[in-house]
């Protein structure tokens, strides 16, 4: 049978993307900024149905890039691929469509094609260096956080970003174990989990090492922090009437994106005032219930989608801060 090539796995949740944000990307002139390109399944997909539609992608992983770049070359430049950690939206938008954008889609998490490469280290089930970073020439790798982090730090890492229970008795057996030699393999983790982890906790959950290395894979990439700055830098390159969409799959993220899109959903108005003012009134309008889930049907067909939380809004009106962006950047 042929390989099938990397970028063969399904874009989550796409039919419900492109739903969402149609409305918004779907004028001649439109441009949508995918800040999390990966293997480029959803900008595909936008650019194939939307035929005056622009894709400016982001993406912190160069031979991402270059994948994708070749999947979507037919689309000439209605495609632009920029090498950048998400949280730089705001200066991407400036730089390369220089006016508010439609709207922004971000699908978080690693990328299928990161998982798949065993040597990139993101897999408990593959032997591999203690990699994790999602840039790869970025400096901090799991090996450093791992063999380099004082003990305290290693159980507020697994407890805030892995919420594992049992964090104290695995920092203290990666502790104990760098002291005989540094750690150097994804295998060498898993064991080390294991072991430390009590036999009746090993027998559910799946793979008991899962939360450690989500753990240590967000610690490695920033990802919480980089989400936090990214979420309203998104919504200020945001045109009025434009959409944002994020896939978020694990409770952290999506804790910080139902609080982002919370937070412009709402008046901001001292209670009891007899009339809103206009500048208290909600700049944004939720497009979904709570966080959407992936349906059976689509769990069975792709497996990605297992974890997935869907949150959109739209924004309604410019805030202070959004008309200081136009004049200080748009207008430049």
């Amino acid at each position: 049978m042929a390989e099938q090539p990397a970028w063969a796995h399904v874009p989550v949740l796409l039919e419900r993307c492109v739903e969402l944000l149609g409305p918004a990307v779907g004028e001649p002139g439109a441009v949508l900024v995918d800040m999390t390109l990966g293997l480029g399944g959803h900008t595909e997909a936008f650019l194939t149905r939307f035929d005056g539609l622009r894709v400016v992608a982001i993406d912190r992983d160069r031979a991402a890039i270059a994948l994708a770049q070749e999947r979507l070359a037919r689309f000439g430049d209605r495609f632009t691929a920029v090498h950048a950690v998400y949280d730089e939206v705001l200066d991407v938008v400036h730089r390369t469509v220089g006016r508010p954008v439609q709207g922004v889609l971000a699908d978080l998490g690693v990328s299928s094609m990161q998982l798949d490469e065993a040597e990139r280290g993101f897999a408990y089930s593959k032997d591999a260096p203690l990699d994790m970073r999602m840039d790869p020439t970025a400096e901090l790798t799991a090996a450093d956080v791992l063999n380099t982090y004082a003990e305290a730090d290693l159980i507020r890492i697994l407890r805030t970003y892995g919420e594992e229970s049992f964090a104290p008795r695995i920092a203290r057996a990666v502790v104990a174990a760098r002291r005989t030699a540094p750690l150097s393999r994804t295998s060498e983790l898993v064991s080390i989990v294991r072991a430390a982890i009590p036999a009746a906790a090993r027998t559910t959950g799946g793979n008991p090492a899962k939360r450690t290395f989500q753990a240590v894979r967000i610690e490695v990439n920033d990802e919480l922090g980089t989400l936090e700055r990214a979420l309203p830098a998104a919504l200020e390159s945001l045109d009025v009437g434009g959409r944002v969409l994020v896939l978020a799959y694990q409770s952290l993220e999506d804790r910080l994106v139902k609080r982002a899109l919370a937070r412009g959903a709402v008046s901001s108005a001292p209670v009891g005032l007899p009339v809103e003012p206009e500048t208290h009134r909600p700049y944004l309008r939720l497009l979904t219930r709570g966080a959407e889930l992936a349906d059976d049907v689509e769990r069975e067909a792709n497996q990605r989608s297992a974890s997935v939380r869907l949150r959109a809004a739209e924004r309604l009106r410019p805030t202070p801060d959004h008309m200081r962006t136009h004049r200080s950047r748009w207008a430049a």
